[in-house]
């Protein structure tokens, strides 16, 4: 389940990616199948990385002509030098950071004059809904720590010289589930109306039915779980 739009990142052969935050690496591993792309994902967490590793080789049975890499590093201190990757992606982590204007800094740093950079984070209303029915939705180790107004971080981005060039939602059936999850939290993924829901989406997922996509398709603009926003740093910025 991507976040990002691949296309209108405009990721071609040849080209450097980074995923800044990649978890398990569902992005750079989506990256690493585009022909001839260099995919790197960066995160905190030995035990994610082990997985996205994990998940290389099932990858090798498309033949892809690019290259992956995942390391371990400090998104508010990349391991990189100035204009190292022609595109830049942050999906679903800066709502998790204390300090996200000085990964804001980082992710324009190692971004190329003339590269294209991806943000995304959780829509405010419906994390809002998340946090007012369940308080260990937010109070997790490791969770969200903030609810970000998606103009007030565009604004943030925007101060680095940045162009903003689109932006959508996605996931907006996926927001149901979530406030299941919230108001039944204490039950568990195992109770029957959130697992019951959860089977759902992954059936949609794998089968991917004209109907869903139209639902989804129609409620991501003012629904989606994720606001997804692109950037271009033109010729000439300074890191």
């Amino acid at each position: 389940m991507l976040t990002v739009d691949f296309q209108t990142l405009a990721l071609g052969s040849g080209q450097m990616l980074l995923d800044v935050g990649c978890g398990e690496g569902r992005h750079t591993l989506a990256a690493y199948l585009k022909s001839g792309v260099t995919a790197v994902g960066v995160d905190l967490g030995l035990a994610d990385l082990e997985t996205a590793r994990g998940r290389i080789a099932d990858m090798e049975a498309y033949d892809p002509e690019g290259e992956i890499e995942f390391l371990q590093g400090d998104a508010t201190a990349l391991p990189f030098p100035d204009n190292h990757f022609d595109h830049v992606i942050c999906s679903e982590v800066l709502e998790h950071i204390p300090n996200f204007i000085a990964v804001i800094g980082e992710l324009n740093r190692v971004l190329k004059p003339g590269g294209n950079l991806c943000v995304s984070v959780p829509r405010a209303w419906p994390e809002r809904l998340c946090w007012w029915l369940s308080k260990d939705y937010y109070n997790t180790p490791g969770g969200h720590i903030r609810i970000f107004n998606a103009g007030f971080l565009r604004q943030e981005i925007l101060r680095h010289g940045l162009n903003c060039y689109r932006q959508h939602g996605a996931h907006a059936l996926h927001v149901p589930y979530w406030w299941l999850r919230c108001l039944l939290w204490h039950e568990g993924e195992e109770h029957p109306w959130v697992a019951a829901y959860h089977r759902f989406l992954v059936w949609d997922l794998m089968e991917q039915p004209a109907l869903t996509r139209w639902i989804d398709k129609l409620c991501n603009p003012w629904m989606g779980k994720s606001v997804v926003m692109y950037f271009n740093k033109p010729r000439g910025v300074s890191p």
